[in-house]
């Protein structure tokens, strides 16, 4: 049985917390599509230790689709991280997740996200002010090391584990690799070799079904945090539970009812239009006229415009084979002001 703390996950594909992309929208779609579990968007602890409006519309979930609701904060100091997660939970959160991978200066230079890789004690202490302010399972993301001379991880896994962590998701490159280079999968194998007993979450490099399927066969990792490769994918997640991929019809639908969400949760027609723009280019990538329908929907201003294009290029989109592989990347920086 898959099991994160008290929680039960019916498969073991889980969506990324994504900066600026894991918003409530984007999650429900995952979950509905098959994801076992859809963390939150990093948030900032002081944001929500200091009750910030703004950061405090990152903690709006679906509680009717989003079981578990998953909350990532990120954060260096346990008393405010240990505040910031009561606050998580008092709004619904039942996982606490801490980011420990985080590569960005902004993150790491308080002392946040992968910045913790070189304060263990320190990131011991979190899991362990956050257990005993809350209650509730906390899991953790991070990375291997701070650089290819400091592989930690192994380091990190014990004392996390000893401080309770219920379960650890390892992002295979160093902060100083940040999101280039490759994913080295020994070291999520290792790390399930040295910690049998703790669930072991395998991130890094997850593009298609057989990615997913050759990094639990050969890590013996629990479960498979997939990020990038759901960009403009999210019918992934039902591919990998057995499911089709989207058709044409498919892609238009969900397409416009990702636009539609997005603009009932962002609040601002014209602001949802420019940050939704992002997401159509993902929608669009590997599609027959994708670089037109790009540089055409970011000269619209209103949703109803985003609409007619949209029905316009997904109804009939085919997919075009000399497309390069290579997802578009994410501007992880996007949710941190």
């Amino acid at each position: 049985m898959l099991k994160l703390g008290p929680y039960s996950l019916p498969n073991p594909y889980i969506l990324a917390p994504m900066a600026g992309v894991s918003e409530r929208p984007f999650r429900v779609i995952a979950f509905r599509l098959g994801a076992a579990l859809c963390p939150t968007e990093l948030v900032s602890a002081q944001g929500l230790m200091r009750q910030n409006q703004r950061t405090l519309k990152y903690l709006r979930y679906d509680a009717a689709v989003e079981k578990p609701y998953s909350l990532q904060i990120f954060g260096g100091e346990p008393e405010a991280m240990a505040q910031a997660a009561q606050v998580g939970k008092a709004a619904g959160a039942q996982l606490i997740d801490i980011n420990m991978g985080c590569p960005v200066k902004k993150v790491v230079r308080n002392g946040a996200g992968s910045g913790l890789l070189c304060d263990v004690p320190r990131a011991a202490a979190i899991v362990s002010a956050i257990r005993e302010a809350t209650g509730l399972p906390v899991t953790c993301k991070i990375r291997s090391g701070w650089d290819a001379r400091t592989l930690n991880y192994l380091q990190v896994a014990e004392a996390l584990q000893e401080a309770g962590c219920a379960g650890l998701a390892l992002h295979p490159r160093t902060r100083e690799q940040g999101y280039s280079g490759q994913a080295n999968w020994a070291h999520i194998a290792d790390l399930k070799r040295h910690f049998p007993e703790l669930p072991i979450i395998g991130n890094g490099d997850v593009k298609t079904v057989a990615d997913a399927h050759r990094m639990l066969d050969s890590t013996g990792c629990d479960f498979v945090m997939i990020g990038r490769g759901a960009l403009g994918n999210p019918w992934l997640f039902r591919e990998l539970t057995g499911g089709p991929p989207a058709t044409p019809e498919e892609r238009c639908d969900l397409v416009l009812e990702h636009a539609r969400a997005h603009a009932e949760f962002v609040g601002d027609p014209l602001g949802a239009v420019r940050s939704f723009r992002r997401h159509l280019a993902w929608y669009a990538h590997g599609l027959k006229g994708a670089a037109h329908f790009r540089s055409e929907v970011n000269g619209l201003d209103s949703p109803e415009a985003v609409e007619d294009s949209v029905r316009r290029f997904f109804a009939g989109a085919d997919t075009d084979p000399t497309a390069p592989l290579e997802e578009p990347e994410v501007d992880y920086r996007a949710a941190l002001g």
